[in-house]
């Protein structure tokens, strides 16, 4: 007995022109199969695939549809698309699932304009493509006729109503693998026609009626015979390609399934825009782990309007998955698709939509709050994400593509939400980009928040799209912070400084940042990336880019000189003219969307409705009239409510903003980019490229200590002043000792001393195993004698930088005490600091390391990691407080043995113990 084959899952698209016969064609398919008992007919209003009201009041498909039928050794699964161009968005989301598509093609009006658009669309697919010319019944065109035009899409199209014979012969003239086979053979196997067809190399042609059902058999005999399927993976995978909603609400996941089998209550991993990396990474690991990602709760099979509820499924079928939250169109679901759509996405902002080139501004007759209405809004934007509905101040707008889309708009707002409105008048969707690379800062650091964001901001080619990534190490910056900082920038559209549009074709790399191990949460590092990006595009050279239109037209030869200086007006590019049949001339060229109007009546009437255009979206370049369009928005970028460049920096226990053209100076980082090399290749990692010299570190100590206050010793001259040799003008005494001291002075080495951290690290060990077991209250009450120990650490000190020659700045954290405005005192070498409240000791330390920088005389003393790892990033030496303690016993012994041979040791003691008895 033969073995029965094992049935093949074929997932095919049908699309065509608009008025193609495209749905009449697979109602007779579904029929031919025995999937339906009657044929409808879109212009009886009856079609089984074209459910919705609007679709059946226009006679036009609208929104994708699926089915699926049996026929022979083959279970089809079909995408039934929209034809009008205006649509055209959703007919490139149904071309994603798809096996093989069918292009279908009027026998009587032959290939459109809009032909073309969907030929390349399916080359960009790379998917095997069949041709079915409907619409031959009424007998317009001939074949020959019909096979010639083809084959201006492409020479590989092969008729395949013309007999075994012929078509064996046309298949070896287009493929060399049938071509050696029909030499020794004299035919050309069914194996071989699939192969050849399944690479692209032979495209299978067609002839009959959808109407009538003529060829509609054949053309399935044909699909089951040599339409081959694809190899699935073993593991689970699938891909979205749609969004919907059905009648109660429910949303709804159209998916090709790709590999695997899906059941009922299975979790899958979905990633997605809004969800991040992070959260995308625990999705991964719970999917590996047979953990929750997001749980299926049913599987839907629809055939039109309706569907049917299954427990499982299999890799090659289509259908809706309800349960799922963060699915999109487009998405790769299950685990290995995850990680290759966020590879493939390689940093790319998640959330780029096919938005149109004209924006309206929404008008409802009904009282809606914006943030109610937008929430709608967003909801429709999972089914159409080219609508991209933005806030404009206290209006909504939404980008709409021509007059179609915009009645389909309108009627699902009154279908759904009973809203009744009318678009505004339409204006230029413009985007934004810069030349160059710059360097953006942001600060964010109000009262016990601290985050520091640095970005390389890069100009990219046109079409490159938002590029969004890190380059910054993790020994600079935790990964979970990074996450944070990468995640704010593509969790919502970017606006631009010239016009406040989106930008686009930008490289935005995240190169350092800083965290506060005790103040820094997770809003920080958004608020901080924000202000970065701003700053940086401030700084920048932006520019403005406009949409381009690509115009095929048709016109009467008489007229192509009319034609031509119309295109020029429109300051229109890469104009090709080429003569036509029948007295006619083809025009082809590129104009900005601005500039075309409503041309197209102006078109038909100089060319008396002869003439034909065919338009379609052309890409971007920069702006032709971007002064005349800046100053038309009227746009005040630092003036944006919801974007602003500046930073802010805590100062006395409160935030300060700084504007963004001074916040550079302040920033607790160095900056990644050479202020000289803008324009060389960016590292990772950048040391801070400065050295301070004596005089600037002078500046420092000055700027926030004041001027040095010594008494002066020695023998005067007469008047109070030395003599100078030569007999010139000679300065004062007084004055030359302090030029002198202070000259000694800026060679004397820096220590920055954390007092608190290093008051407790010379307890000895018993006073430390003494203060562990005391009680709260006589803790309490011991904790009064503090004033004493800072006293002491003090005098300790003091002593200690005279003898060493240093300079110390001791600084005790006041973060706690309520009211206190903080202070600063000069004693000698030693620098007294105490903190405001609310500012710590830790920050006044980085601060003052930050601002230093490099410098080999400065050292930080402190068992503080953070302040230690903010000293190794500017370049500051550090110390630990046991080896500084250590240092300083060596220093007071021999202090001690410099005092007993000077016969001083008696008379120090005997003030030690006054001063002791003083303060008791």
């Amino acid at each position: 007995m033969e073995e029965k084959k094992k049935t093949k899952k074929i997932c095919l698209s049908v699309t065509a022109h608009a008025d193609a016969g495209k749905t009449t064609l697979l109602e007779s398919m579904l029929l031919e199969a025995g999937a339906l008992r009657s044929r409808g007919r879109v212009d009886h209003h009856d079609s089984r695939l074209d459910t919705e009201d609007f679709e059946r009041a226009k006679g036009i498909t609208a929104f994708s549809k699926s089915a699926w039928f049996c026929f022979g050794n083959s279970r089809f699964s079909v995408v039934d698309t929209p034809g009008h161009a205006d649509l055209f968005p959703e007919t490139r989301r149904g071309l994603s699932a798809p096996d093989a598509a069918v292009l279908v093609i009027s026998g009587s009006e032959g290939i459109q304009a809009d032909t073309h658009v969907i030929w390349e669309q399916l080359k960009a697919q790379r998917l095997p493509v069949w041709i079915f010319v409907s619409k031959m019944d009424l007998g317009r065109r001939s074949v020959e006729s019909l096979m010639e035009e083809l084959r201006q899409l492409s020479d590989d199209v092969v008729c395949f109503s013309s007999g075994d014979n012929l078509r064996s012969e046309q298949a070896a003239e287009r493929d060399e693998v049938c071509l050696e086979e029909y030499l020794a053979e004299g035919t050309v196997s069914d194996e071989s026609l699939g192969n050849a067809i399944l690479a692209g190399r032979i495209i299978p042609c067609f002839f009959g009626s959808g109407l009538r059902g003529e060829g509609v058999r054949s053309f399935l005999e044909a699909l089951d015979r040599w339409c081959e399927e694809p190899k699935r993976a073993d593991d689970f995978s699938a891909i979205c390609y749609k969004i919907s909603y059905d009648s109660r609400g429910r949303r709804l996941s159209h998916v090709k399934i790709t590999g695997g089998t899906l059941h009922v209550r299975d979790s899958i991993s979905v990633c997605s825009a809004a969800m991040g990396e992070k959260t995308q990474q625990r999705a991964e690991d719970e999917e590996d782990h047979g953990g929750a990602g997001e749980k299926v709760t049913e599987i839907r099979l629809y055939n039109g309007a309706g569907y049917e509820s299954v427990q499982e499924i299999g890799a090659g079928c289509l259908c809706c998955l309800v349960g799922l939250r963060h699915s999109a169109a487009g998405m790769l679901l299950g685990a290995a698709n995850v990680r290759r759509s966020t590879q493939e996405r390689s940093g790319r902002s998640a959330g780029a939509t096919e938005e149109g080139s004209l924006r309206y501004e929404l008008e409802l007759k009904e009282k809606l709050p914006a943030t109610e209405l937008l929430m709608k809004l967003k909801e429709l934007e999972e089914e159409f994400p080219e609508l991209s509905p933005r806030a404009r101040g206290t209006s909504l707008t939404v980008c709409i593509r021509g007059r179609v889309q915009e009645e389909l708009f309108l009627s699902l707002l009154e279908e759904r939400y009973w809203l009744h409105g009318r678009l505004g008048e339409g204006y230029v969707v413009y985007r934004e980009s810069i030349r160059g690379r710059v360097e953006g800062m942001g600060h964010f650091e109000p009262l016990r928040h601290y985050a520091e964001v640095h970005l390389i901001l890069e100009g990219l080619p046109a079409g490159s799209g938002l590029v969004i990534d890190s380059r910054c190490r993790e020994e600079e910056l935790d990964r979970n912070w990074q996450n944070l900082a990468l995640d704010a920038l593509r969790s919502r559209p970017l606006s631009g400084v010239l016009t406040g549009a989106d930008l686009t074709d930008l490289h935005i790399s995240l190169v350092s940042g800083r965290a506060h191990l005790k103040h820094t949460e997770g809003g920080d590092f958004r608020e901080a990336a924000f202000r970065a990006l701003r700053q940086g595009l401030m700084k920048a050279e932006s520019f403005l880019l406009e949409p381009l239109l690509e115009l095929n037209l048709q016109v009467p030869t008489e007229t192509l000189g009319r034609c031509l200086q119309d295109l020029r007006a429109m300051k229109a590019t890469a104009l090709q003219t080429e003569n036509a049949d029948n007295g006619m001339s083809l025009v082809q060229g590129t104009v900005p969307l601005s500039e075309l109007g409503d041309y197209r009546e102006t078109l038909m009437a100089y060319t008396h409705g002869r003439g034909k255009i065919t338009i379609r979206p052309g890409g971007e370049q920069a702006c032709h009239n971007e002064e005349e369009v800046i100053a038309a928005s009227d746009y005040h970028p630092e003036s944006d409510p919801d974007w602003t460049a500046d930073s802010v920096f805590c100062s006395h226990g409160a935030g300060r903003t700084i504007p963004w053209q001074e916040a550079e100076r302040y920033m607790h980082l160095p900056a990644a980019l050479r202020e000289k090399e803008q324009e060389a290749e960016s590292r990772a990692t950048v040391n801070r490229p400065i050295s301070l010299d004596d005089r600037e570190l002078e500046e420092i100590m000055l700027r926030e200590f004041g001027p040095v206050r010594r008494k002066s010793y020695g023998p005067s001259g007469p008047g109070g002043t030395a003599a100078r040799p030569g007999g010139r003008e000679a300065k004062p005494r007084d004055q030359l000792i302090r030029e002198e001291e202070d000259a000694q002075q800026r060679r004397k080495p820096l220590l920055i001393i954390d007092g608190y951290n290093l008051l407790f690290h010379l307890e000895s060990e018993a006073e430390k195993e003494k203060n562990g077991r005391r009680e709260g209250a006589e803790r309490k009450l011991e904790d009064r004698d503090l004033d004493a120990k800072r006293e002491i650490l003090m005098n300790r000190l003091s002593s200690y930088a005279g003898f060493a020659g240093h300079e110390i700045i001791l600084v005790f954290d006041a973060y706690r005490v309520r009211g206190g405005q903080g202070s600063k005192e000069t004693d000698g070498p030693l620098h007294l600091v105490y903190t405001a409240e609310g500012e710590t000791a830790d920050a006044c330390i980085e601060r003052l390391v930050s601002e230093i920088g490099k410098n080999e005389r400065v050292s930080v003393v402190t068992g503080d990691g953070l302040i230690r790892l903010t000293a190794a990033r500017s370049g500051v030496l550090r110390i630990g407080p046991g080896e500084f303690r250590t240092e300083l016993e060596e220093a007071e012994a021999n202090m001690r043995q410099l005092l007993e041979r000077n016969n001083l040791l008696p008379h120090l003691q005997s003030l030690q113990d006054s001063l002791s008895r003083e303060r008791d």
